[in-house]
């Protein structure tokens, strides 16, 4: 059966000339200004209903409107030194005028949460708020961020899965159709790992913490932010069985491009980094500190 064909999208919504200077509006910038404005307005209608919380909500809905400005700061500063750090630190180290070049593309979730998370520590510091009340709230909407995330990879034709026969399978274009195993005739079909993503860590991801905050999961301090640690990392590291690895570490010795390897088998390098915010969101769950906080 052969593959699906790739949509005809254009990651370029719109270009323009403005002085001379072609300007281009994309699918991916776009999908990270959606998912921080519905993400922000999310955590505002958590803040609105004082009830989910046990009776006082961490901080007034329009200090939410401060907390934006960390969010993004927090995305897009860590996602990029993230990225840098953990995927290409010789490339950088050698080309250090690069790092803050964003345009180039080039972005890391682990390092966006790190620096999410400093953002949310830094900002409840600043406001004198309880950081982990506050971090529950945002780990609700990250779900959204990375369901728009995760569409536009697909639209970009970029984190591509590994080949399959699947029925649903894509026949990605560019890099993924040219570099399809010996043995496949024309483009070979591919998983649609960024899909998968979507539904996982996005979609289905946001249900699950949704059912949880109606069951009152808003009134114990670090639960949501463990369920979302949890849910993430599972995702993450079943995906990451389907999604070919970062040019990198991928060589001839090493074709599936594991960064800790056990004979024949190992962990890529997003399994690797996943590892920590699973321990992390078991802790915060099960951990005896964690208290109830009074009705």
């Amino acid at each position: 059966m052969p593959p699906l064909p790739f949509p005809d999208i254009d990651p370029v919504l719109v270009s323009f000339r403005v002085f001379g200077v072609e300007l281009a509006i994309r699918w991916y910038a776009l999908a990270y200004i959606a998912g921080l404005l519905l993400g922000w307005r999310y955590v505002a209608a958590l803040m609105r209903r004082p009830a989910l919380w046990g009776g006082t909500a961490p901080m007034r809905p329009e200090q939410t409107d401060d907390l934006l400005t960390w969010m993004i700061l927090g995305v897009i500063l860590g996602g990029r030194l993230g990225y840098v750090l953990f995927y290409q630190p010789g490339h950088y180290a050698a080309h250090p005028a690069e790092i803050l070049a964003v345009w180039q593309g080039g972005m890391s979730f682990h390092g966006g949460f790190l620096g999410v998370f400093a953002g949310v520590v830094g900002f409840a510091w600043r406001n004198g708020l309880d950081w982990l009340r506050v971090g529950d709230a945002v780990a609700a909407a990250a779900p959204i961020g990375l369901f728009f995330g995760r569409v536009a990879n697909f639209i970009n034709a970029e984190l591509w899965g590994r080949p399959t026969t699947l029925p649903w399978a894509v026949a990605f274009p560019g890099e993924a159709a040219s570099t399809c195993p010996a043995g496949w005739e024309g483009a070979c079909g591919r998983h649609p790992s960024q899909l998968y993503e979507a539904g996982l860590e996005g979609l289905v991801l946001f249900c699950l913490l949704a059912v949880a905050i109606r069951r009152g999961a808003l009134r114990r301090r670090g639960r949501v932010f463990g369920i979302f640690l949890i849910g993430y990392g599972l995702a993450r590291i079943l995906v990451e069985r389907y999604r070919v690895a970062d040019a990198q570490f991928v060589t001839a010795e090493n074709p599936l491009g594991l960064v800790l390897r056990f004979g024949e088998t190992g962990l890529s390098m997003g399994q690797l980094l996943t590892l920590p915010m699973l321990g992390l969101g078991i802790a915060f769950l099960f951990w005896p500190w964690r208290r109830r906080d009074p009705a």
